[in-house]
């Protein structure tokens, strides 16, 4: 018999070789990697070990390309095609968003009054929040949830969870601070269903899904993480082994269907996103843009996930950047919508990968259809980064001191350290570690440098290196956790390969 570690290695070793021959044999499963977009894909499928994945493209209101590539269901070599249903989880929300907006249009809603006006049956200390605050998390509401998997604090108890979370504490002053929440969603379904007289899966179905012709996606309904939808992708995450295995959910209340729930295909969300931008969704001036206006702190300034989406508006995240914004809803960090108005484009992946992130490389794909969003040409730099790393790739990295001189430019150690992981993620490992050695020299005194440069160096391969600098990060953060953890990892491979 075979022991529990057998099983999994086997398993292991079953998932990588299905994953291999869907990215290296894919003409297997009619997927014909013919051009630049296809092998960029299909290398973000190998790094990420994404099984399956969906792409729309739309430009000018058209959809202009799509692609189905890999394997719904690794277990049983079931290959995604177009009509392929996946996990959509939190871009539910923008759905939501809009059902709100078309409330607003049709005079029920205004998005600046107190909940209580609506919801009067809430918390007296929750009555003065107000929409916007609500749905873009920065009303300070307590969670409902008790980790990111779903998992209610009162365990498969929704109704006690829903009594509970009323009487908790507020977890900060409402417009101080971001906290992503489902507590506000909930809010928001209750709000949806008040102003309506509709269960809220009915109001997205009959006024959005069914008005753009959206046949997969009503099918799916909003109960696939508790129920088997056919002609699906099987969920899958990294996150628990670092190893492909099946995703582990929790029971998901019908009361959670606002924050999450639905599945779609990447061809019906374009379709949607086509409807929403000929006002065939919302049909008033203006209304896309307070759909897409993020909410603010008390300071002034949105505030989001990270430093690409970093608002967060009517459901939507916002990637609120001078050149090139985007409307970005994503989901399970897994699937990704990105609409970029100002360029009249829009992309959707979609993936079976917990873990997938399509949404640190859409931007990519946005590159291969507007010329200035390519990375060749420093996009995503700040403008003063922008214009090092161009004349770094005229005149060599090899010279990034005596450059960085020359353009007396005051560099933040914090641009030049994302400049470096920049370079990272595109595998200029070399070009990253002039960079980081750069800004030791410009911040000798930061143990977070120093901690840049040991990584890339164990990148690299250079242990010994990679030693010396997490012990030269100590010398400067005595109490450093990361360094220490590192260390221990690279002393075990030293003393493994004595």
């Amino acid at each position: 018999m075979q022991t529990n570690q057998e099983e999994y290695e086997m398993r292991s070793t079953v998932l990588k070789s299905l994953f291999l021959i869907v990215v290296f044999l894919s003409p297997l499963f009619n997927l014909a990697f013919a051009d630049e977009l296809d092998d960029f894909i299909a290398a973000q499928m190998q790094q990420r070990q994404i099984p399956g994945l969906q792409l729309a493209v739309v430009q000018h209101n058209k959809i202009i390309r799509t692609g189905s590539y890999g394997l719904a269901n690794i277990e049983d070599s079931v290959a995604v095609d177009n009509n392929t249903v996946f996990s959509i989880n939190s871009m539910t929300k923008a759905f939501a968003g809009v059902a709100i907006m078309q409330l607003v249009e049709q005079g029920k809603l205004d998005l600046s009054a107190p909940i209580g006006s609506y919801l009067p049956e809430l918390p007296k200390a929750w009555q003065q929040l107000n929409t916007k605050q609500i749905m873009g998390h920065t009303s300070g509401l307590p969670a409902i949830l008790a980790n990111d998997f779903g998992k209610l604090i009162v365990e498969d108890d929704p109704q006690a969870s829903w009594e509970k979370v009323q009487t908790l504490p507020m977890a900060f002053d409402t417009g101080s601070n971001f906290k992503y929440n489902q507590t506000n969603y909930i809010i928001v379904g209750k709000l949806i269903e008040k102003l309506t007289g509709q269960p809220f899966a009915e109001v997205i179905t009959n006024q959005q899904l069914k008005q753009v012709g959206m046949p997969r996606t009503v099918e799916a309904g909003f109960d696939n993480l508790n129920n088997v939808v056919s002609h699906s992708a099987k969920r899958y995450t990294t996150y628990y082994t670092g190893e492909l295995t099946n995703i582990r959910s929790e029971i998901f209340s019908n009361m959670l269907y606002p924050a999450a729930g639905m599945s779609s295909t990447a061809t019906e969300l374009a379709n949607w996103v086509i409807a929403l931008q000929t006002n065939e969704l919302l049909k008033q001036q203006g209304s896309l843009a307070t759909l897409w206006t993020p909410a603010r702190l008390d300071n002034g300034h949105p505030k989001g996930f990270n430093r690409l989406l970093s608002g967060y508006a009517l459901g939507w995240p916002i990637v609120a950047r001078n050149e090139h914004p985007a409307a970005a809803p994503v989901g399970g960090n897994r699937s990704g919508l990105f609409v970029y108005p100002e360029d009249d484009l829009a992309i959707v992946v979609l993936t079976n990968l917990m873990g997938g992130s399509p949404d640190r490389f859409i931007d990519d794909i946005a590159g291969f259809y507007v010329e200035d969003m390519q990375k060749q040409n420093g996009f995503g730099l700040p403008q003063n980064i922008k214009t090092f790393y161009l004349v770094l790739e005229k005149q060599g990295y090899n010279k990034a001191s005596e450059i960085a001189k020359t353009l007396n430019n005051q560099f933040a150690e914090s641009d030049i350290n994302n400049f470096g992981y920049w370079l990272v993620n595109q595998n200029k490992l070399q070009q990253a570690l002039a960079v980081f050695e750069l800004n030791t020299q410009l911040y000798p005194n930061s143990a977070n440098t120093y901690d840049s440069v040991a990584e890339t160096q164990w990148r690299l391969g250079h242990i010994q290196i990679a030693i010396a600098g997490y012990q030269k990060v100590l010398e400067l953060q005595p109490d450093n956790r990361n360094a220490k953890k590192q260390l221990a990892k690279l002393k075990q491979i030293q003393s493994d390969n004595i």
